[in-house]
């Protein structure tokens, strides 16, 4: 495709895979830890260089509290590129993870078709009722057929 084409979109290929999006997060996130690294290395050196500026009739901790307000901006920038680093780590990780659930999706819904179906199905017929006097022989009927703990007559049970 060409710049000049108006369905051009330079990201959508990265967008349509999740491999190529993890891809691209690591490079984006590559280059903010670089960043980062630099930006630790100049708040250090600011710190030093704004801590030793002094002005004539400063008391010793005056150029300190001049520098505070410098150091917490730096501090702040470096704590949101952290942020940014370790969000982008979790949204590679997250777009894996819709792709997954959309590939399951068809799947999850064919079960629950199948268990819907399991449910209105009518239940089976229970097997008739076994008793005694068909097969001709009349011996001790209580071990003739199953009994439930329910159905026990005149007995106890263990």
């Amino acid at each position: 495709m060409t710049s000049n084409d108006p369905n051009h979109a330079p990201l959508r290929d990265v967008a349509q895979s999740p491999e190529a999006t993890a891809r691209y997060l690591a490079d984006v996130q590559r280059v903010l830890l670089d960043i980062g690294r630099n930006l630790e290395t100049l708040a250090l050196e600011t710190r030093v260089h704004l801590r030793d500026t002094h002005v004539e009739g400063d008391r010793f901790y005056d150029a300190w509290v001049r520098a505070r307000p410098v150091e917490k901006a730096l501090k702040d920038v470096l704590k949101d590129v952290e942020d940014v680093s370790k969000g982008l780590e979790k949204s590679a990780f997250k777009r894996r993870a819709h792709d997954e659930a959309v590939s399951n999706t068809a799947k999850k819904r064919k079960e629950k078709e199948l268990e819907k179906k399991r449910k209105n199905a009518p239940p089976l017929q229970a097997a008739p009722h076994y008793s005694p006097q068909q097969g001709g022989q009349a011996q001790d009927s209580r071990y003739d057929f199953p009994a439930s703990i329910y159905d026990l007559g005149n007995r106890e049970s263990a």
